[in-house]
């Protein structure tokens, strides 16, 4: 009976598995043959000393490429390739929470191995169009410009659109320490190294509870940085799918783009506007979608930040993420000049589900902040010049009398967060 067992163990196992050879290495890809893959499979390339492993990325009637995930350096033809069947998948657990992984589930935290109950594939499909959840929970955030002005709801995407330096990493860690959420998965895409013990320590304050960090560094290889966004939503798909309600935020969906950006160019695509090949503005929404609300099922509600070059907001990879997005909050350069932190430009940005999810009374007191900081800006040169006579327009009277409540209103220190009643109670009194 022993020696059955033995021999449906060893039928099982797959001892002579079969194996491909690389016959070309280029930078960014490999060339291989010997095995039949298809696009998307994840292989384990092979020498005397060491191994790494590659994706799929294109193939050809005798041969396929290999885009590795790390770099091609050490690798030499004649390598064995071989197939890996699982796909690619990350190890998901609520042994994640309060760790630091890189794209592939390994940590990089220092803090031992990570023993965790399974694992979920890095690419799946969006939520179904009819499996998505309403969206009538407000979904609270901490920031008052944001709560008041800018209403999100639970499952909503939103983008924080601006220039290098403006403050979108304080934004974000205003966001994660005031949100309502119980999970909180943040995505750091092709940052400089030094900026994820900074993000820990200085914007999140050192405390990474129920918070999941997965890094990919700018030093990094294009395939790392571009799965690295996906691993993240995979780990807050896993929450969302337990029932939570999930805070994903991603730093930055730009360098996201310009990983596809360099593979893409390398296996020979045609570059568009500002060399971004087609397949940038198809990736995206394939992530963002992930997030949302599923019937029955827990919502992911995410911040995606877009580095804007030159603050040109005409920018091919922003101008694609507001059309996928639900809402928009634009950084103003400006603003800081003024000392309005955080600087975001409530004329110029928007949430298109706050009108679902708020009262009457905060719509109104919302709508009314807006028209009367528009007349103040449209008027701005008037009044500092003393052109303006009081008395000549009762409604712009009135804004200029709210004008340091309304700015008092924008700004926050980043250590301070707000619950969402006292916030909009705030707003109420201001535009009574």
């Amino acid at each position: 009976m022993a020696l059955e067992n033995i021999r449906e163990k060893l039928n099982r196992l797959n001892l002579s598995p079969s194996f491909g050879v690389i016959i070309k290495v280029e930078q960014g890809f490999l060339l291989a043959n010997g095995l039949s893959p298809s696009i998307g499979d994840i292989v384990k390339i092979v020498n005397e000393y060491s191994s790494t492993i590659g994706m799929v990325t294109a193939l050809e009637e005798n041969s396929f490429k290999v885009t590795p995930f790390s770099f091609v350096e050490g690798t030499r033809v004649g390598d064995k390739v071989y197939l890996n069947t699982k796909g690619l998948q990350i190890p998901v657990g609520n042994e994640l929470l309060g760790r630091v992984i890189n794209p592939l589930g390994e940590p990089i935290d220092g803090k031992g191995e990570l023993r965790v109950e399974g694992s979920m594939p890095i690419i799946r499909p969006p939520i179904a169009a009819m499996k998505r959840g309403m969206i009538d929970e407000v979904f609270s955030v901490g920031v008052k410009s944001i709560d008041g002005l800018l209403t999100c709801g639970k499952g909503q995407k939103l983008g924080i659109f601006a220039g290098s330096g403006v403050g979108k990493s304080t934004l974000m860690g205003m966001i994660v320490r005031g949100a309502s959420a119980k999970i909180k998965v943040i995505a750091l895409i092709g940052e400089r190294g030094r900026e994820v013990p900074e993000f820990v320590e200085k914007n999140l304050g050192g405390d990474l509870t129920n918070t999941i960090l997965v890094v990919a560094t700018s030093d990094d290889s294009p395939l790392m940085r571009k799965y690295g966004a996906f691993a993240a939503m995979s780990v807050a798909e896993y929450f969302k799918n337990k029932g939570e309600d999930v805070l994903f935020m991603m730093d930055s969906v730009t360098r996201f783009a310009m990983a596809q950006r360099e593979i893409g160019l390398s296996l020979g695509e045609p570059p568009t506007s500002k060399g971004y090949p087609p397949s940038v503005l198809t990736l995206l929404p394939q992530l963002m979608e992930r997030a949302g609300k599923e019937n029955n099922q827990g919502s992911i509600t995410a911040y995606f930040t877009v580095l804007v070059e030159g603050d040109d907001m005409s920018d091919p990879i922003a101008d694609q993420s507001r059309s996928i997005l639900d809402g928009h909050i634009i950084l103003d350069r400006g603003l800081t000049d003024f000392g309005i932190y955080p600087p975001i430009n409530i004329l110029n940005s928007a949430s298109r589900l706050m009108n679902d999810i708020v009262t009457q009374e905060h719509i109104q007191a919302a709508r009314k902040f807006r028209r009367l900081y528009s007349l103040l800006k449209e008027n701005e040169v008037l009044i500092r010049i003393g052109a303006y006579q009081m008395g000549s327009d009762k409604e712009l009277d009135e804004a200029i009398s709210k004008k340091e409540g309304m700015e008092n209103y924008l700004k926050q220190d980043y250590n301070e967060a707000l619950g969402y009643e006292a916030s909009i109670n705030e707003l109420i009194a201001l535009m009574q």
